[in-house]
C-alpha cells in the first residue's frame, strides 16, 4: 500500500500525506465531489480532474497488485517459482509485462511444442538451445531421440520437434517480447488498402501507410470503422530487418555447433509465433490509446457544453423542425412549466407559411415570449429563415440555435414519458429544445451523456469506460453548480454526491408527498438517505425556503458552527448572509490563519465560506459569456472569403473545431488556423460554448464546406 501511495505521489507530483489521505477518504466511501470541495485542507486542493485520475490510477495499480500476487501464487503452486522471477513480477510496471513474465507458465492449449515434449524431445531441445563449444551436430544429436512408437520417425522428426520447443521458449521470453515490442511501436506502421473501388468517406485510407508512432486518434479509429465495414483492410507491419537481428543476438551464440538449428527456430518463433502476436498487440494498443484519447476528448468537450450559462427567467418557445410531421412548439415559462403547446406546417409538403407566422405571433403575443430556441436538426434552416422574418415584427425577441441531439432520445424515454404524460412524443422534444436554453445542465443530464454528440467516434468506444468518464463529467458539473432541493428533477439529484437513482427519487416523492424541504436537517427523513449519504450530498443541495440563511448556501452543516463563528469574529450576523452589507466580509479578515484557527477549518475552508456567505447559492455558469442570441439569418451563398463572423464553438476535435456562424453547416477551424503558436491540441485554446471571431477563408457551397480561421480573424481585427 506505501508503494502504491508513493508512487502515486511521484506521478501525479503531489505530497505523499495528500495522497494517502485521498485514498483513505476515497476507502472510506467518500465521493469525489465532497472531497474536492469539502476535504480541501486534507488534499492540498486537488481539483475533481486531479482526483479523478488519482482514483483511476489507484485501481489500476491495485488490479497490478492483485494481479502479481495471482500470477507469483499460480507459479509457486506449479513449483517453479524462482527468487528472481519473484522479483521480475514485484517490479512489473505494467499489466503487460506481468503478463510477459507469466507466460511460460500459463496453461496452454495443445501446441507443436507441447506435443513435441509429449514425444520426450525436451531433453534435445535443452542440449541445442546449450548451443556448446563441443556440442555434436544437430542431426547426430537427434539420432538419440527417434522413437516410432511416439511417433517420432526419423532424426529430422526429432530435431524438427525441439526446434518447435525452442522457438516457443523464445516467444514465451518477456525480455524479447518487451525489447520487440518497443522496436515495432518505433519503426512500425498501420499499411492500409481498399476492399473496394467505389467512393466512399473512407477513400483518404485507400492506399495508405502511417507510422505507428505519428498515427492520430482520429486516423486509428476512422481506419478501424473502415476495417469493421470491410471497406478498408489494414495490418500493421514492420520491416524484418529491425526485429529479427536483435532478436538472433538475444539467443543465438555464433560459431557453434547447433547455433544454426537455435537460428532457424528463432526465425520461425519470429515469423510464426511473435509477429503475429505482436501485430495483434498494436493493433489493440493504437486501439485502446486512440479510445482514451477520444473518450478524453469527448469529456473536455463535455464539460463546457453543461457549464454554458443558462438564459433564466424568460419565457422561451422551443421550436422543433420537422417536414411531414410539421414543426413542434412548446411555450415554457422562466421555471421551465408548459404554458403552451401547438404544432405548425411552414415546410414541405403543406408550405402553410402565413398560417405558422400567425401561430407564432399568437403565442409571442400572448405569452410575453422573450427567446425562441430552434432545434438544430431536420427543416432547421427553412424554420430559421421563417423565425427571422416574423421576428422584424418583434424586435425585443431573439432566437438562438440549439444543439438537440439527443433530444430525440430523450423524448422517447421512460424518464420522459414519465415527466409530461400527457404530450406526444414530439411535443416534449419542444419542450427540452426550449429548457436547454434556459438552462443547459438541468436538460442535458437525463440524456445518457453519450448521446449528447460532442465527440468523435463515441459508439465505437469501450461503452463502460465512456460511460465511466463521462458521467464523472456530469457528476462534477452538477455538484459545481449545486441543485436546489425543492424544484430538481430526480435525474438532476440523481448526480449530486452521495445520492443514487433510489435516493434522488426518494427525495421528489417525499417533497411531493410533504410539501417542500423547510430546511436542510429535514433530507435526514427522506427513505433510505442514511448519514453518510446525508454527509455527502447535504453541502450541495441548496433549500432557499429555509428559515436558516446557511441552507440557502454552499456551506456544509459540518461547517455551520464555524460560518457562525466567523460572521460574530467579523461583526456581522446570520441576517446579513447575502446582503449588501456582508459584501464586505473579506476586508474585515485581516489574517487569514489566524481567522480560520479561531473558526475550527483550514483557510481553504475559509475561503469558501467567504464566498458562499457574500454570494449565497452562486451560479459558477454566470461568470461565463452567455449563449449566442440571434435576430436575423444567413445563408451559406451569402459567405464571402474574408467576412469577419461571430460564431460558437460546437465540438472541438483532434484536428480542429467545428463553429457554427449561423448558415446551418459549421465550418471547420483547422488546428493550424486556431492560434499564432504552435498547439497539441484544439482543446487548449477551445471550448464548446466559447463565441469567438471568425474569418471566412473559403467556401465550398456544392460541397457544403466552410473553411474558417481564428487566428486571422485576430489579425485583421488588430
Amino acid at each position: 500500500m506505501e508503494n502504491i501511495v508513493t508512487l502515486l505521489a511521484q506521478e501525479l507530483g503531489q505530497k505523499e500525506e495528500y495522497v494517502q489521505n485521498v485514498v483513505t477518504l476515497l476507502d472510506e466511501g467518500n465521493t469525489i465531489p465532497f472531497i474536492a470541495r469539502y476535504r480541501k485542507e486534507q488534499h492540498g486542493a486537488m481539483d475533481d480532474t486531479a482526483l479523478r485520475t488519482l482514483e483511476e490510477r489507484l485501481q489500476y495499480l491495485r488490479n497490478l497488485q492483485k494481479r502479481r500476487e495471482e500470477v507469483i501464487s499460480s507459479i509457486t503452486e506449479q513449483g517453479k517459482m524462482t527468487e528472481e522471477l519473484a522479483k521480475a513480477i514485484q517490479n512489473a510496471a505494467t499489466l503487460a509485462e506481468v503478463e510477459d513474465l507469466y507466460r511460460p507458465y500459463k496453461q496452454k492449449r495443445r501446441t507443436r511444442a507441447s506435443v513435441a515434449k509429449e514425444k520426450g524431445l525436451e531433453p534435445l531441445a535443452d542440449i541445442l538451445w546449450a548451443q556448446e563449444k563441443d556440442s555434436p551436430a544437430p542431426l547426430t544429436l537427434a539420432e538419440d531421440y527417434v522413437n516410432p512408437e511416439l511417433g517420432v520417425e526419423t532424426a529430422e522428426d526429432a530435431l524438427a520437434g525441439a526446434k518447435d520447443i525452442i522457438a516457443e521458449r523464445v516467444s514465451d521470453n518477456a525480455d524479447a517480447r518487451k525489447q520487440l515490442r518497443a522496436i515495432f511501436l518505433r519503426s512500425g506502421a498501420l499499411k492500409v488498402t481498399a476492399n473496394t473501388e467505389e467512393d466512399t468517406v473512407y477513400r483518404l485510407y485507400y492506399d495508405f501507410e502511417g507510422a505507428l508512432s505519428r498515427l492520430h486518434g482520429h486516423q486509428i479509429l476512422a481506419i478501424n470503422r473502415g476495417e469493421k465495414e470491410e471497406i478498408l483492410k489494414v495490418s500493421a507491419i514492420v520491416a524484418d530487418t529491425a526485429m529479427l537481428p536483435p532478436l538472433v543476438r538475444m539467443f543465438v551464440i555464433p560459431g557453434r555447433p547447433t547455433s544454426l538449428a537455435v537460428r532457424e527456430a528463432v526465425e520461425d518463433a519470429y515469423g510464426r509465433l511473435i509477429y503475429p502476436s505482436l501485430e495483434r498487440e498494436m493493433r489493440a494498443t493504437l486501439t485502446a490509446s486512440a479510445n482514451e484519447g477520444a473518450i478524453h476528448n469527448f469529456a473536455l468537450n463535455l464539460r463546457p457544453l453543461l457549464m454554458q450559462p443558462p438564459v433564466k427567467g424568460h419565457v422561451t418557445l422551443g421550436y422543433d423542425p420537422g417536414y411531414r410531421n410539421g414543426c413542434k412548439l412548446a411555450v415554457v415559462d422562466g421555471t421551465g412549466k408548459v404554458l403552451d403547446t401547438a404544432v405548425i406546417y411552414p415546410t414541405q409538403p403543406f408550405n402553410k407559411v402565413a398560417e405558422a407566422k400567425a401561430t407564432l405571433s399568437r403565442l409571442i403575443r400572448k405569452h410575453g415570449i422573450s427567446h425562441i430556441a430552434i432545434g438544430n436538426g431536420t427543416a432547421s434552416r427553412e424554420s430559421e429563415k421563417l423565425v427571422a422574418e416574423l421576428l422584424r415584427e418583434f424586435p425585443k425577441v431573439s432566437y438562438c440555435i440549439v444543439n438537440e441531439a439527443g433530444a430525440s432520445v430523450y423524448s422517447a424515454s421512460k424518464l420522459a414519458a414519465e415527466e409530461f404524460p400527457e404530450y406526444d412524443v414530439n411535443l416534449r422534444s419542444a419542450v427540452s429544445i426550449a429548457r436547454r436554453l434556459q438552462d443547459p445542465l438541468a436538460e442535458l443530464v437525463k440524456i445518457e451523456p453519450k448521446a449528447i454528440g460532442v465527440g468523435q467516434y463515441q459508439h465505437d468506444m469501450p461503452q463502460t469506460q465512456l460511460e465511466e468518464s463521462l458521467s464523472g463529467v456530469v457528476e462534477d458539473c452538477v455538484n459545481a453548480v449545486g441543485a436546489d432541493v425543492n424544484t430538481a428533477s430526480a435525474a438532476l439529484l440523481t448526480y449530486i454526491a452521495g445520492l443514487n437513482k433510489t435516493t434522488a427519487k426518494n427525495i421528489v416523492a417525499y417533497r411531493e408527498e410533504n410539501g417542500i424541504f423547510h430546511k436542510r436537517s429535514e433530507l435526514k427523513n427522506v427513505p433510505k438517505l442514511g448519514a453518510k449519504a446525508f454527509e455527502q450530498c447535504a453541502g450541495f443541495l441548496r433549500v432557499p425556503e429555509s428559515a436558516d440563511p446557511l441552507d440557502r448556501t454552499g456551506v456544509h452543516p459540518e461547517s455551520y458552527k464555524a460560518a457562525k463563528t466567523l460572521l460574530s469574529h467579523c461583526g456581522f450576523s446570520l441576517a446579513d448572509v447575502g446582503t449588501e452589507k456582508i459584501s464586505k466580509l473579506s476586508d474585515a479578515i485581516t489574517d487569514e490563519t489566524a481567522v480560520a484557527e479561531a473558526c475550527g477549518v483550514g483557510v481553504p475552508t475559509l475561503r469558501d465560506m467567504v464566498k458562499e456567505l457574500v454570494k449565497p447559492g452562486r451560479d459558477p455558469r454566470d461568470e461565463l459569456p452567455p449563449p449566442l442570441l440571434r435576430t436575423d439569418v444567413m445563408e451559406i451563398s451569402d459567405l464571402k472569403p474574408g467576412m469577419i463572423l461571430t460564431g460558437t464553438v460546437r465540438n472541438v476535435i483532434d484536428f480542429g473545431a467545428f463553429v457554427d456562424i449561423g448558415v446551418h453547416q459549421d465550418g471547420l477551424v483547422h488546428t493550424s488556423q486556431i492560434a499564432d503558436r504552435f498547439i497539441k491540441h484544439p482543446s487548449e485554446v477551445l471550448s464548446v460554448g466559447d463565441v469567438v471571431k471568425v474569418m471566412v477563408l473559403d467556401v465550398e457551397e456544392k460541397r457544403k464546406r466552410i473553411s474558417l480561421s481564428i487566428k486571422q480573424a485576430k489579425g485583421k481585427e488588430g
